[in-house]
């Protein structure tokens, strides 16, 4: 049985925090600290400020957190979630991502999303102004994507993070771009078309897609396409099959002098990859990766989870995290894609080998060695601390 991944926010309550009246002068601050010490004492072991997040849990000052105010069907699995973030919220840079920790069986899980809305906070798409978007396809065992395509409701309480990631525009915008994505890897895409598509002068785009029914945004995409603002290829794999990169030359002649933008599974990237360098031009390529390029599998081996007693085998293509999980273990997660470090645990001895590069490293020192779970899997055996 799958134990949920957990990643709490849960507050320290042993951390400094704001108290009612501290900096109050005289008579009033002296009541004010003993309203405080009052009200501190019956919230025991809680504090005022817990009390201040169940009534106005987006207050600024809190951990940020967002409320689901829609979620749009895109496609048959594909859905938009706008959600109205806090005042803690700083925005973002078309391109970036959030990590969105919802709630599921009473459990949190987080998980990485590309921004689709305009970053200025206005209106667009249908997305209301001072509202955030994501787009997010269900996928088979998919948890968080399913759920939230199929089961998230309005006003549901989710955590945010604040944006981030390097997959943006440079400044100025390219005189040509090509965009070439596939099945979700259009959202961080869009989210540029959205915000950037004035300054963009020459655009052309890539999208494949099992079949038409499956084109997120299709209208959309099709709407410019039509009014001439981009040049879109669909490439349907029912019509045209799974995309043949040596077509490109026929899709867009002038690929190699376009800087280009990429975003969508792991075959693809990788292959893309492969092609521009073989084209002599890899620095024209610019990759954005939902999930990290994993290279061929280990012989694998054991995990001990140190607090539990509980010794797993797992194979070497398989995760730390998701041999843990797989076994009952609860254990932090976060992007499951090696960037966020909330998966990171610490292991007290043995041998792990790197998913994305084959690297393996040995650990026999007596200080427990950081490791992430998400993109590591074991090569032998090794002792986790959890």
């Amino acid at each position: 049985m799958t134990a949920p991944s957990i990643d709490r926010a849960t507050p320290d309550r042993g951390a400094t925090r704001p108290r009612l009246g501290a900096h109050a002068p005289g008579p009033l601050g002296g009541l004010a600290r003993g309203a405080r010490k009052v009200a501190e004492a019956l919230a025991t072991p809680l504090v005022p400020a817990d009390y201040l997040d169940l009534f106005d849990p987006m207050r600024a000052g809190a951990d940020l957190r967002g409320r689901i105010v829609e979620v749009r069907p895109e496609t048959a699995d594909a859905a938009t979630v706008v959600i109205r973030p806090g005042r803690g919220w700083r925005g973002h840079v078309p391109g970036q991502y959030i990590r969105i920790g919802i709630e599921i069986d009473g459990v949190r899980h987080w998980r990485a999303y590309s921004l689709t809305h305009r970053a200025d906070g206005s209106p667009a798409a249908g997305i209301p102004a001072g509202c955030i978007a994501i787009t997010t396809k269900a996928i088979p065992d998919g948890k968080v994507s399913s759920h939230l395509v199929r089961h998230a409701a309005p006003g549901t309480l989710v955590m945010l993070d604040q944006a981030t990631g390097d997959f943006t525009l440079t400044s100025p915008a390219p005189a040509k771009v090509l965009f070439l994505t596939a099945g979700s890897g259009i959202t961080p895409v869009m989210g540029m078309l959205r915000n950037h598509l004035p300054e963009l002068t020459d655009v052309a785009h890539v999208h494949c897609a099992p079949t038409e029914g499956d084109v997120i945004f299709r209208h959309e995409l099709t709407g410019h396409h039509d009014s001439g603002r981009i040049a879109l290829t669909l490439n349907l794999d029912d019509v045209h099959g799974v995309l043949d990169l040596a077509r490109l030359d026929g899709m867009v002649p002038d690929w190699r002098e376009r800087e280009t933008w990429l975003c969508g599974p792991t075959p693809l990237l990788d292959a893309a990859e492969k092609h521009w360098a073989n084209a002599g031009v890899p620095d024209r390529l610019h990759v954005e990766r939902f999930r990290p390029s994993v290279v061929e599998p280990g012989e694998g081996g054991t995990v001990t989870f140190a607090r539990t007693g509980r010794v797993v085998d797992a194979d070497g293509s398989t995760a730390i995290l998701d041999a843990g999980e797989e076994s009952g273990v609860v254990m932090p997660s976060g992007c499951r894609m090696g960037i966020c470090f909330g998966c990171v645990v610490p292991m007290r001895s043995g041998a792990i080998r790197d998913l994305r590069t084959g690297e393996v490293t040995v650990h026999e020192s007596d200080e427990p060695l950081p490791v992430q779970t998400c993109v590591n899997a074991v090569a032998g055996a090794c002792e986790i601390d959890l």
